[in-house]
């Protein structure tokens, strides 16, 4: 990420910075990997140590579903009913050492007086419905359909959905970095011309007066297995200035500018952010492929050494039937899969596509939890065969019931 300064900061590093009645503010050094990570510099009003209690929230637990069959998956998340908020009403469904994701429908705001912050790993929202402000210690970041979301681990933040605005979001937890892919920055960071977006995309909080304000708040904090809660005195919200190379920003998927090519053009194209063994790909309206005898439609391939999760936005995906928006494919590594019957004629000759979509491609395998194995739909992996056959096979899997895919 590139350098951004907002608000009071002194003119060099860890020298005295003094409120106008002569005492010092607080200087924080946020950062990652030790000393040699990106980092930032924060200046608070009242020192971010001073809580006064400490007290259990609840345990953070995955559960993996047993499956005694390895096959394709496909998650239909549409009906699910909002709960809780952005952090109490989360719904993981894929998980690994590399990466937890899933959906949240926040049904309201967090507590007054509540934030959280995790601290094992950055995360991702990217808001499918709904609008609201996504507050943060570095500033807010209002948010709308479309918008990802990043917030860098020890970032404390809330959720605050505007009034009515029904939401429905795709959250990402991940112990790794989330940012622009290296291949897309020269040595000095910066996103190179041929970068699918650039800086002016990518949004930084905006910088707000400090909180100075006093009461009881607390901070929900994600370590490993629990989330404890902090509390403070004073609003946590409280910077009067701060600069660095970590924090949080808000890019929005309309911006992605889509690389096509004379011939179909493979996912790589659409990455859009890189992390530790796995990335995360952005499927957009795009003009499809222009050599005279193109095949837009994807070409079969298999995942060798790779799960493929594809969350589906908005749009009539081409190389899809039957998926529905909201849903999620898995696509896990060594099945093959490729389009389904009909698409590839049906892509020939279209000019174009107005399909959205947001895609994990994760490099370990992914586990699925209870949750998503009671959402999905166990005839997708018959799906590729013909219409009659596939009709015939879904039926016999229906009759067929619990025994078709054995727990």
């Amino acid at each position: 990420m590139y350098y951004v300064r907002n608000g009071s900061v002194p003119p060099q590093r860890h020298i005295q910075h003094r409120r106008p009645d002569g005492g010092l503010y607080a200087e924080e050094l946020f950062g990652v990997e030790g000393f040699s990570g990106r980092s930032s510099l924060l200046y608070h009003l009242v020192p971010p140590t001073q809580t006064h209690r400490i007290e259990p929230v609840r345990e953070v637990r995955l559960e993996a579903a047993q499956e005694k069959v390895h096959r394709h998956h496909l998650t239909k998340t549409g009906d699910v009913k909002p709960k809780g908020d952005a952090i109490s009403g989360r719904r993981p469904l894929y998980f690994n050492s590399d990466v937890v994701f899933g959906i949240v429908r926040p049904a309201e705001a967090m507590p007054p007086g509540t934030f959280y912050r995790n601290g094992v790993a950055d995360e991702m929202l990217y808001v499918h419905e709904g609008t609201g402000v996504c507050e943060t210690i570095f500033g807010p970041l209002r948010y709308g359909p479309g918008d990802y979301l990043v917030l860098p681990i020890g970032t404390t933040w809330r959720l605050e959905p505007d009034a009515g605005s029904e939401q429905r979001m795709l959250y990402l937890e991940a112990p790794s970095e989330i940012e622009p892919p290296k291949r897309y920055r020269n040595d000095y960071g910066q996103l190179l011309e041929h970068s699918p977006y650039s800086q002016r995309d990518i949004h930084p909080p905006e910088d707000v007066p400090a909180r100075d304000e006093h009461g009881d708040f607390v901070i929900h904090v994600r370590s490993t297995d629990r989330i404890t809660a902090y509390h403070y005195r004073h609003h946590p919200f409280d910077l009067v200035g701060w600069d660095g190379y970590l924090w949080p920003f808000r890019f929005n998927i309309a911006d992605f500018q889509p690389i096509t090519g004379r011939v179909h053009q493979p996912p790589p194209v659409h990455q859009t952010f890189q992390a530790r063994n796995f990335v995360v790909c952005s499927f957009v309206p795009r003009k499809f492929d222009y050599h005279p005898l193109a095949i837009p439609a994807p070409y079969n391939h298999s995942n060798i050494n790779s799960d493929e999760v594809i969350y589906y936005v908005a749009g009539n995906f081409m190389s899809r039937r039957g998926v529905e928006i909201a849903s999620f494919t898995l696509h896990p590594a060594g099945i093959p899969h490729g389009p389904h019957p009909g698409t590839v004629e049906a892509s020939i000759g279209r000019e174009g596509t107005e399909e959205l979509a947001v895609m994990v491609d994760t490099f370990h395998p992914l586990h699925l939890t209870k949750e998503a194995l009671e959402l999905d739909d166990d005839r997708y992996p018959y799906s590729w065969l013909p219409s009659d056959d596939h009709e015939k096979e879904a039926s016999e899997l229906a009759e067929r019931g619990p025994e078709a895919f054995p727990d």
